[in-house]
């Protein structure tokens, strides 16, 4: 039934580790009577339940082994996944990114999942706990948002919020007085994320058409008028001027151009030199142009004699991509 390709796109996988990113690099330190520091020591994390170290400290437990455990520690865990109906976008809506030459990549909307996390702090002191506890509670009032590309092939980034629910705190002895004290701070975490479905890639939309008819039936009543629209380039694309330069260096108030050959252009045409867009005016001879200065939002600058001159046309606008700005090419047709 869910014949839509093969798709993976990780956004699980990046929101743990974006979850457990966020908690490495907390440490504890040890201070003399003085106040002064005297150790530092950077809390290890590791993804996996509790139990699985609480296993290993009985299999462990006592003070005197040469090799033990490392306290304290940080594991964390994703403990469930569940759907959000409360973040319900509409399921039909497309979102369309630039992917390459003309190339569009298109996706539908995401779907709202939270993932449940529990975060674990295991010590041998109450203080150590205490104090990678308060390294934490701060940044959740009562979320903390993390940047996550969770569509690599969209370059979609997106704050996700990360959510504390819960703090549960207690302080066990595993053992009798010669063993390893243990306390543990238990967290639980909602992270608020999409997941998204497969993307497909398409050439972008370069024609639009709007057909106006006189009646309700689409099938008989008559169109009377027609409306097409097209891209078109404001820029030059193609640097096909090679062969058309400036015989004449022009400062910002010029608006003659002498030219190697006027011939070439026609009166409405747009020209590039050296990123300023110029549209011709008239032709008082075959090596000179008058133009209109500084066309399509671009800036008036001074050229030197030699620049080349290229033309925005037709050539260009077939060489637009999704990513480029442009403007329209217009027609309306009336019908009888």
């Amino acid at each position: 039934m869910l014949n839509t390709g093969y798709t993976y796109n990780k956004v699980i996988r990046k929101c743990v580790i974006a979850f457990g990113t966020i908690f490495n690099n907390i440490e504890v330190r040890r201070e003399n009577s003085d106040g002064s520091t005297y150790s530092k020591m950077k809390v290890p994390l590791a993804y996996g339940p509790k139990q699985k170290f609480l296993a290993r400290l009985e299999q462990q437990p006592e003070l005197n082994k040469k090799v033990a455990i490392t306290l304290p520690r940080i594991a964390f865990e994703l403990t469930g996944i569940s759907y959000d109906a409360t973040r319900k976008l509409s399921p039909v809506t497309l979102e369309l990114k630039a992917d390459g030459n003309n190339a569009v990549r298109k996706m539908y909307t995401p779907v709202p999942y939270n993932l449940e996390f529990s975060l674990s702090i295991l010590s041998k002191t109450n203080d150590e706990a205490l104090e990678i506890t308060e390294q934490i509670m701060p940044f959740f009032q009562p979320s903390y948002n993390v940047t996550v590309n969770i569509v690599e092939a969209l370059k979609e980034y997106r704050d996700v919020p990360i959510v504390m629910n819960t703090i549960n705190y207690s302080d066990d002895y595993e053992g009798d007085f010669t063993q390893r004290k243990l306390t543990t701070v238990d967290m639980s975490f909602t992270m608020k994320t999409y997941v998204f479905g497969p993307s497909q890639t398409g050439a972008p939309i370069k024609k639009a058409k709007v057909d106006y008819k006189t009646g309700v039936n689409r099938e008989l009543a008559p169109r009377r008028v027609q409306y097409q629209v097209t891209p078109k380039a404001l820029r030059d694309h193609d640097a096909d001027g090679s062969g058309l330069n400036l015989t004449k260096d022009i400062d910002k108030r010029f608006a003659t151009l002498e030219v190697t050959d006027s011939t070439v252009f026609s009166i409405g045409d747009l020209i590039e030199i050296n990123n300023e867009v110029m549209k011709v005016k008239t032709k008082p001879n075959d090596t000179s142009i008058t133009v209109t200065r500084g066309a399509n939002a671009t800036t008036k600058a001074e050229h030197a004699a030699g620049s080349v001159i290229d033309i925005v046309n037709a050539s260009d606008d077939a060489l637009l991509d999704s990513g480029d700005d442009f403007g329209f090419n217009e027609m309306t047709s009336f019908y009888g």
